[in-house]
């Protein structure tokens, strides 16, 4: 009885390996790549005035759709956009629903337990975006509201920050970036807290920018990355390759400007871990 038991759960592992290491073959097989984005998470990947899906993380993806169409040597490939939330995004990994994940995901081993990662594509880190009337840093925030976006890595890492200073501070979870700059600025909380890249990019798009402040701590660090089906190599070979190139030839920068603006520039950790993932062929 124990070796039947043991011979269905080999089985059924099997069987799961066999469902994601099928991506290629799918896209193949269909013509499309199912791109899944984040509607919320600018400048990596949201939804822009026209309504379409823009960002870094997208444009990378855009990138991984056209190497698979050469790779697979389609003639036409479709890519289908799946807006996914910070609560499903892993589990429309792990269902099939999308091909690759294309937002800003931050690696941990935890999540690696439920997904692959790509190279890396960014290193952020938390950062506290304030009233330009208010505390200069975290520290000063004891006793008060501090927004952060719910269900993030982020969240965890401002509880954590708060027990280790033994700050007295008050977490409020928003549905959304720009839910928490509301709050900001109507000062229902004194500080959101958030990935230094996409805090600078809300202050930018805020209707007063010269009423907030960013802090100068930057309190985590943070490695993004596209999320893939665990177990399919082939696929992630392929991501890998397509990042790899990107970085190698130069074109990282031009995409690096195009989201983030003229005046900002790629900071030295930054530089090395596309430095470092520009592998050779």
């Amino acid at each position: 009885m124990a070796r039947l038991v043991w011979l269905t759960v080999a089985a059924l592992l099997l069987l799961a390996a066999g469902v994601h290491a099928q991506t290629l073959e799918r896209i193949r097989d269909s013509g499309s790549f199912m791109l899944g984005y984040r509607e919320d998470a600018a400048p990596f990947s949201f939804r822009n005035a026209l309504g379409e899906p823009a960002g870094f993380s997208v444009e990378l993806c855009r990138l991984v759709a056209a190497e698979a169409k050469a790779a697979l040597g389609l003639r036409e490939i479709a890519i289908d956009y799946v807006p996914v939330g910070t609560a499903d995004r892993f589990q429309a990994v792990q269902d099939g629903r999308i091909d690759v994940l294309c937002g800003a995901t931050t690696v941990t081993l935890s999540r690696r337990e439920l997904v692959d990662f790509s190279l890396f594509t960014f290193v952020d880190g938390a950062a506290v975006l304030l009233r330009a009337d208010g505390p200069e840093d975290l520290l000063g925030l004891a006793g008060q509201r501090i927004g952060v976006r719910e269900a993030t890595t982020t969240e965890q890492a401002l509880r954590e920050t708060l027990a280790e200073l033994g700050l007295d501070a008050e977490v409020v979870t928003v549905a959304s970036h720009e839910d928490g700059l509301a709050r900001l600025e109507a000062g229902d909380v004194a500080a959101y807290f958030g990935d230094q890249a996409i805090l600078l990019f809300l202050a930018s798009g805020s209707q007063a920018p010269e009423n907030l402040k960013l802090s100068r701590e930057q309190l985590t660090f943070e490695p993004y990355a596209l999320a893939l089906a665990r177990g399919d190599d082939d696929f992630r070979l392929l991501v890998d390759r397509t990042l790899a190139r990107i970085y190698r030839s130069g074109a990282i920068d031009q995409l690096f400007t195009n989201a983030f603006g003229r005046e900002a520039g790629q900071s030295p950790v930054l530089q090395a871990v596309y430095l470092i993932n520009a592998l050779d062929e």
